[in-house]
């Protein structure tokens, strides 16, 4: 049986526009040492660190922790696409249950180029082979880059099954840029309305303008996980407790269901939410806020479903009625999440623990979810991974 393991203190960087930030070893320091503070413990005291990031050399984990001290501690560097800083958090956690160390930092950071993502060996077989191959047979249009594709055909699959509209997706990055306008840390803060995000220019024709993908980011976030006996040790905070976590990979049905929703993760999600469920006993209809991953408008609105917020083929419903915001069923993505915070891959799952730490303590501000105790996190690698963490507020 896994002891109990809680998130002692939580630091984030403003997200910036690349070009615009320090360097990833400079942001990722800067993350750590708030988190630190946060806690209220000095490096010193950690006991081994888990450090993700996808865009970066070999052991840059060690260059960016080395800024904060040369302790000698392990220090893992983990890369698992836009999942990477949840895996990090994965593994962090891991580490701190199972009684191997008492204290553990997971830390993720992201320093990016301008642009759609690219592979970056192209000398050898990308892991996007297969995903490639499906996306070419089922949406076609090899002049959009692959990532719109991937989304877009996702979104355009829910379209067809349930007769979701355009309008809808507009609609979630709407509410998105209303919750960002309130988040100092956000890359985006500037509201948009329905109208905005569906006049901006056409990423693929019927299912994207550009306004429902999230920009390319530069940023790091990190927390610190501690064991019940280590926080009594050292007077710290057991106010958020990691009270559940899975990950999951991909199955047989993301290329045999030759579905796009399949393809992005839609059974991932699935299987790591209800395996959390289970493992809390609780159900999505007990969740007050939930941090998502919504790379796109396109994968929030799947990734409702998924996660049980909503029936199957009841996403643009739940748009409709305003259950996704403040005074609807859950709040999701009080962040601005992926779409107008920003998403820096190694970064955003960790950026996530931070939002949903604030929301359980009661300091999120302007943001806060009134009287939140359960929060859920869903953060999704293609390729593919999908963590999906509760947090529960003790006290």
């Amino acid at each position: 049986m896994e002891r109990k393991v809680f998130v002692a203190g939580v630091g984030m960087i403003p997200f910036a526009k690349p070009g615009a930030s320090e360097s990833y070893d400079v942001m990722a320091a800067a993350a750590t040492r708030a988190a630190l503070a946060d806690a209220g413990i000095d490096y010193a005291d950690v006991q081994q660190a888990c450090v993700g990031y996808v865009y970066g050399d070999s052991t840059a984990g060690q260059k960016a922790l080395y800024h904060v001290g040369m302790t000698g501690i392990p220090v893992m560097n983990v890369n698992n696409n836009c999942s990477t800083g949840s895996t990090a958090l994965y593994l962090a956690r891991q580490a701190v249950g199972s009684g191997v160390v008492d204290c553990a930092l997971a830390l993720g950071f992201e320093q990016m180029s301008p642009g759609a993502l690219t592979a970056k060996f192209p000398d050898r077989p990308t892991p996007f082979d297969d995903f490639d191959r499906e996306t070419d047979a089922l949406v076609g249009q090899p002049d959009v880059p692959l990532a719109i594709r991937y989304f877009g055909g996702a979104g355009l699959s829910h379209m067809r099954k349930y007769g979701t509209k355009l309008e809808t997706f507009a609609r979630i990055r709407a509410k998105a840029s209303r919750h960002a306008a309130n988040n100092p840390l956000a890359l985006l803060r500037k509201e948009v309305t329905v109208e905005d995000v569906l006049a901006s220019p056409v990423l693929m024709p019927g299912v994207m303008t550009r306004l429902m993908a999230c920009p390319p980011t530069c940023g790091a976030a990190a927390a610190v996980i501690v064991s019940e006996d280590f926080a009594l040790r050292h007077e710290l905070s057991t106010r958020v407790e990691i009270a559940a976590q899975a990950m999951t990979t991909d199955t047989p049905s993301t290329f045999a269901a030759h579905d796009m929703m399949q393809l992005v993760g839609y059974d991932m999600a699935k299987a790591a939410a209800r395996e959390v469920y289970e493992a809390a006993g609780i159900g999505p209809d007990d969740l007050d806020v939930v941090e998502l991953h919504d790379c796109f408008a396109q994968n929030e609105l799947i990734s409702y479903e998924a996660l049980g917020l909503c029936p199957e083929g009841g996403a643009e419903r739940f748009v409709e009625d305003g259950d996704n915001t403040y005074g609807g069923k859950v709040v999701t993505n009080p962040s601005g999440g992926l779409l107008s915070k920003g998403h820096p891959l190694g970064a955003t799952g960790l950026a996530q623990c931070y939002e949903l730490t604030h929301q359980l303590r009661g300091t999120a501000q302007a943001r806060q979810v009134a009287g939140a105790r359960l929060a859920l996190q869903h953060n999704l690698g293609l390729g593919g991974a999908c963590v999906v963490t509760l947090y529960r507020r003790l006290a």
